[in-house]
C-alpha cells in the first residue's frame, strides 16, 4: 500500500480523515510553495444556506513564492471570529454541539504566527476526535516522488474531482439535509457535529 503525500490543510474535509483512516502512515509536506483557493486556507460547513467556505487570512507578500513553512497569518480582519461565528450559527442546535465547541474555539481563536502551525492544530483536533492513530509526518523540506508515494498535493484540491485514490466518504445525517440534500466534501466540523461519537465509524465505512 502506497503512502499518500499530501498538501498541509485546515481542519480538512471528511475525505482527508476518510483517507488517512486507510492508511497506516502519511506524509504532508510543508516544503512545498503555497497555492490559494485550496485546503491549506478554506474548509467548508453546511449552514441554513447551503455550503459556506471559511478561509483562513495569510500575510501575503505580493508576487512572491511563499514556501510553507513561511506563510504567516494575518489577523487584520476579524476572520478567527467570523469562523466561530459561521460555525455557531450552522450547528448550534445539532446534539453534539456542545461537545467539540470549545476545542473547535480554543484552536480557531489561538495567536498562531505560521500558516502551519494552525494547520496542525486542527489536524490534531481531527485526529482525536475520530481516535486515529495514523502516522503523520511532517516533512519541513519538498517530498521528491519515491516508489511507494502517492501524490496528492496538487490532485486533492476543492476545485478538481477527487482523485482516483481518494474515496468519497460514504453519506451521513446533515442537519439541513431536508434543505439541501446531502453536500459532501465537506469538513470534518460537520461530520463530528451531526454524528458525534458515530463518525468513528463512518469514516471506516
Amino acid at each position: 500500500m502506497n503512502t499518500p503525500l499530501l498538501s498541509a490543510f485546515y481542519f480538512g474535509t471528511v475525505e482527508h480523515y476518510h483517507l488517512l483512516a486507510r492508511h497506516p502512515k502519511v506524509i504532508i509536506d510543508t516544503g512545498e510553495h503555497y497555492e490559494r483557493q485550496s485546503y491549506r486556507t478554506r474548509t467548508s460547513i453546511v449552514g441554513p444556506n447551503g455550503r459556506q467556505d471559511l478561509t483562513v487570512q495569510i500575510a501575503r507578500r505580493s508576487g512572491e513564492k511563499m514556501r510553507m513553512q513561511t506563510v504567516g497569518l494575518s489577523y487584520s480582519e476579524t476572520w478567527p471570529q467570523q469562523h466561530v461565528h459561521a460555525i455557531r450559527s450552522a450547528y448550534g442546535n445539532t446534539p453534539w454541539f456542545i461537545h467539540y465547541i470549545d476545542a473547535i474555539e480554543a484552536v480557531v481563536l489561538g495567536k498562531y504566527e505560521r500558516l502551519v502551525d494552525l494547520q496542525r492544530a486542527t489536524l490534531d483536533l481531527g485526529l482525536r476526535w475520530l481516535g486515529l492513530t495514523t502516522d503523520v509526518l511532517v516533512s519541513e523540506n519538498y517530498v521528491e516522488i519515491l516508489e511507494g508515494l502517492t501524490d496528492l498535493r496538487l490532485a486533492f484540491h476543492p476545485k478538481k474531482p477527487l482523485p482516483a485514490e481518494v474515496s468519497a466518504a460514504p453519506p451521513y445525517t446533515q442537519i439541513f439535509s431536508d434543505r439541501h440534500g446531502f453536500v459532501p466534501r465537506v469538513s470534518v466540523i460537520d461530520l463530528v457535529m451531526n454524528a458525534g461519537p458515530e463518525a468513528r465509524r463512518i469514516i471506516h465505512d
